[in-house]
């Protein structure tokens, strides 16, 4: 006997046809997809973000309304027979919380992903993209300003009137 027909090898055996069978499924419907390597990688981050905010939410309430189900848990129930009767064995021990864990899982990906991007110089390139679009901005005030041809007053009042609708533009 190897074991082959167990119900843990039998169990094992049709998880991997599964996948398998979802691997082929994926690789029939995948089309590639141009992706910039930087917005992937900050996409990433910022939906990570999002799900420690969200499981940090769940582990707060947890502690709020129940504190004991944040560690404790039934991790096994064995029912058998003890000298002719059934009996119920049940195993409880301190561990935390699918929410916990999951929140563990959503802050180390977060950090894996954060450090790839600055790795990558995702931030840097993000200031370079900011001044060129600035320069930008700032070249086609120039240009509609000169367009306009203003007067000596109408010029004098463009480096207090163009910074302030520029602010109001963050806002």
């Amino acid at each position: 006997m190897h074991g082959g027909s167990s119900p843990r090898a039998k169990e094992a055996a049709a998880r991997r046809l599964q996948e398998q069978a979802a691997e082929r499924e994926v690789l029939k419907l995948a089309h590639p997809i141009t992706v910039d390597p930087s917005k992937a990688l900050l996409d990433l981050v910022h939906s990570t973000a999002g799900e420690v905010a969200y499981w940090t939410a769940r582990v707060d309430h947890l502690q709020s309304t129940d504190e004991k189900r944040l560690t404790n848990g039934l991790t096994k129930v064995t029912e058998g027979k003890d000298r002719g009767g059934v009996t119920t064995l049940r195993q409880v021990e301190a561990t935390p919380a699918v929410e916990y864990r999951m929140l563990v899982d959503a802050k180390n990906r977060l950090a894996q992903y954060a450090s790839a991007a600055l790795r990558a110089g995702v931030e840097e390139r993000r200031v370079k993209l900011a001044e060129s679009q600035g320069a930008l901005v700032a070249q086609a005030i120039r240009t509609v300003l000169d367009g306009l041809r203003l007067t000596a007053d109408q010029q004098a009042l463009v480096p207090q009137v163009v910074p302030q609708a520029l602010r109001m533009l963050t806002q």
